[in-house]
């Protein structure tokens, strides 16, 4: 976190992992100030990655017509989804908002790039999805240190990576990972909206803690 950050804008480490909410309705339409930003995409990059291979891309997209083009691409998505649902699980979500693109303002697309470190990779050569491991990291990074300047993050995954790939120009080797809706909120809310309608609860620790060994 830097340090011009004010006071009043400075989080505890477990407050933000608690209060960090997948942003969906709560948008104002202003994207976070360019100096903001920087922090946040900043955050990102000092992630850690396997083999300091650091294999992640961002694209900031901010044209309304991007915006619109992916917002309705992910609606049809969204109905695909919804079409394989039936009774309560198709009532339950009927009622959830799946993205925020065009409110927030500002889409980050983050995408993994296995090339930044050559072919010989410290720590990649057993587990190829150790990079792909790294990406995800950065963003879970940015989401923090967006929570922490009050700035809501939403998560978009209805779409097709091909049609992701072509909108904003990613080669063919760069694979697109997330969509990341960016945004000034009004309020993030207590319950994440999974949660409050009655999609899917939170389990407890314990139901996935073992010890030792794996207890089916």
């Amino acid at each position: 976190m830097s340090e011009e950050m004010s006071e009043e804008m400075s989080m505890d480490l477990y407050d933000a992992i608690a209060r960090r909410r997948d942003t969906r309705a709560e948008f104002t339409g202003r994207p976070p100030a360019d100096e903001v930003l920087e922090r946040i995409l900043g955050a990102a990059h000092r992630a850690p990655s396997v083999g300091m291979s650091q294999p992640w891309v961002f694209v900031t997209v901010r044209d309304p017509g991007t915006l619109a083009a992916f917002r309705d691409h992910v609606h049809a998505e969204r109905e695909v989804f919804a079409a394989g649902l039936t009774g309560e699980r198709a009532e339950t979500f009927s009622r959830i908002k799946v993205e925020g693109i065009a409110e927030s303002g500002l889409g980050v697309v983050v995408g993994y790039d296995p090339t930044t470190a050559g072919e010989q990779v410290l720590g990649r050569h057993a587990i190829s999805d150790t990079g792909l491991y790294s990406v995800c990291l950065a963003i879970q990074n940015l989401w923090l240190a967006a929570t922490a300047e009050r700035i809501g993050v939403g998560w978009v995954s209805f779409y097709r990576e091909e049609f992701l790939r072509d909108l904003v120009g990613l080669p063919e080797h760069v694979r697109p990972v997330a969509w990341l809706c960016v945004g000034e909120v009004a309020g993030l809310p207590d319950v994440p909206d999974l949660e409050r309608l009655g999609w899917r609860g939170r389990s407890p620790l314990a139901s996935v803690l073992h010890q030792e060994r794996y207890r089916g």
